[in-house]
């Protein structure tokens, strides 16, 4: 009988129920499975983890696979969960430093996990915050969010805002299609392209001209990363208001 997700989750706490049917021991394990499932992701992308690929890297049947994980989605949900863990465990304190660094810390952090892991960024589901990982991955993260003084609610919030930013900004540093070529003949591009707009839209050309002669080209996500996240600890700066000691380091920081 398949076990819940959050039973599979959980599976190696102690009261986790003991799932699987009787009989000889099986020749892998969940874990096994998802460990062959990051694998899967890190070496060649999200769209190579498939039931089918893992039975042939374990050495299994496609049956074997789904007595341990129910379905791919929730594979993806432990795959997550797991990385999030190990994440998480790597991960020196935080909690010590100034808020505004401990922010900026772990907002670096995550962004070095989604750029090594980018098949992250495509799982996108709510029902990994049940699982052990992400949740002492949450825990770790509100240790430095709660020292600005704020309700739990606004705290939650907060590291919500943090790791949209973050989230969003990794998606931006990809590399996009024909960055490089941009970036290359920018010059001759900005040129012809100021020929042919003439007179019109002198904000754009304006602005626009100032932005990529700075940038190099039509825009630079390492700018805009370094730009956002300075805006955004000014923002929580500005949420600081119930601990007087955050309070004081916002101000000190501006």
């Amino acid at each position: 009988m398949p076990r819940s997700l959050i039973d599979l989750l959980w599976r190696d706490h102690p009261d986790a129920p003991i799932g699987g049917a009787r009989g000889p021991k099986a020749r892998i394990s969940t874990g096994s499975v998802v460990a062959a499932a990051i694998a899967l992701a890190d070496a060649d992308g999200l769209a190579a983890v498939t039931i089918r690929s893992l039975a042939t890297d374990l050495g299994v049947s496609t049956m074997s696979i789904y007595t341990h994980v129910n379905s791919r989605d929730d594979l993806l949900v432990l795959m997550a969960d797991a990385a999030h863990g190990a994440a998480a465990a790597a991960r020196g304190p935080v909690s010590d430093l100034p808020w505004r660094a401990g922010v900026a810390a772990l907002a670096e952090a995550n962004l070095e996990e989604l750029r090594r892991r980018p098949w992250l960024l495509e799982i996108d589901d709510d029902r990994s915050a049940l699982g052990p990982g992400t949740i002492a991955k949450y825990d770790r993260e509100l240790a430095v969010l709660v020292r600005l003084g704020l309700d739990d609610v606004t705290t939650d919030a907060a590291l919500t805002f943090v790791l949209d930013f973050v989230r969003s900004s990794a998606r931006a540093l990809r590399t996009p299609r024909h960055a490089a070529e941009l970036a290359e003949n920018w010059p001759n591009l900005s040129v012809s392209l100021a020929d042919y707009l003439g007179d019109a839209y002198p904000l754009a050309q304006r602005v626009g001209a100032a932005a990529g002669e700075a940038m190099g080209g039509v825009g630079e996500p390492s700018f805009a990363w370094r730009f956002g996240l300075a805006r955004l600890l000014d923002g929580l700066a500005a949420l600081a208001q119930c601990d007087p000691s955050a309070q004081n380091e916002a101000n000190s920081e501006r």
